[in-house]
């Protein structure tokens, strides 16, 4: 709000300065430069010509520029130039009133330039629309520097990973393991128990009870 408020009254004070300092430049225009210095020469001012020139340019160009709110902050420094050797020279020692020659007028327009060399003319403006755009391309490229510094984030990788929680047996691509059957008898192959029965019958004595195998010694 505070900056809302300082920008009105900026373009405000421009305006009424510049119609002012427009007014007195056209009227040294209209005069002539060679005019303007012979008056500046009665009064006492050094280099009458120069700074017939000096404050004609100053008080028209810098006039219509505080309108524009244009390079605001060199014509206010212009324009303090301008009044402090219009006040040294001519009004100082006239007091302070205008109507007797005083540096009322020129201590007023002095002012006024100081303050726009100080603060500048507000937003409202050439300059403000040029230090908006300004301030919009710095921010980013502040920006765009931040985002080079970063360090690049890691690309996503399709494992998901698992919730951490009670282990679970691998699986492996490897083929279950099966308990081992009893190995059956080759054709025409003849093993231990074979020989024993085949020695019962030629004895004649009954063949033992053969035990079943065990299929837990097996595994």
């Amino acid at each position: 709000m505070k900056r809302v408020v300082f920008d009105v009254a900026a373009l405000i004070a421009r305006l009424v300065t510049g119609v002012v300092l427009v007014a007195h430049g056209s009227q040294k225009w209209q005069g002539g430069l060679a005019a303007t210095g012979q008056a500046f020469k009665g009064m006492g001012i050094p280099m009458p010509e120069l700074a017939a020139a000096f404050a004609t340019v100053v008080e028209t160009a810098g006039g219509i520029f505080l309108i524009l709110g244009l390079l605001v902050r060199l014509v206010g420094l212009l324009l303090l130039i301008n009044m402090l050797g219009a006040i040294m020279y001519v009004h100082a020692g006239h007091g302070v009133l205008s109507s007797a020659g005083g540096w009322e007028l020129p201590g007023a327009l002095g002012a006024l330039g100081l303050l726009f060399l100080a603060l500048g003319g507000g937003r409202i403006g050439i300059d403000g629309i040029f230090a908006a755009m300004f301030r919009r391309r710095s921010a980013r490229r502040a920006a765009e520097e931040e985002r080079a510094e970063q360090p690049p984030r890691p690309e996503p990788s399709n494992v998901t990973t698992r919730p951490a929680g009670p282990a679970t047996p691998a699986t492996s691509a490897e083929a279950p393991r099966v308990p081992r059957q009893p190995t059956e008898h080759r054709a025409g192959g003849v093993n231990d128990d074979d020989m024993r029965d085949i020695d019962a019958l030629v004895s004649d004595e009954p063949p033992p009870h053969r035990k079943p195998p065990n299929r837990s010694d097996a595994v």
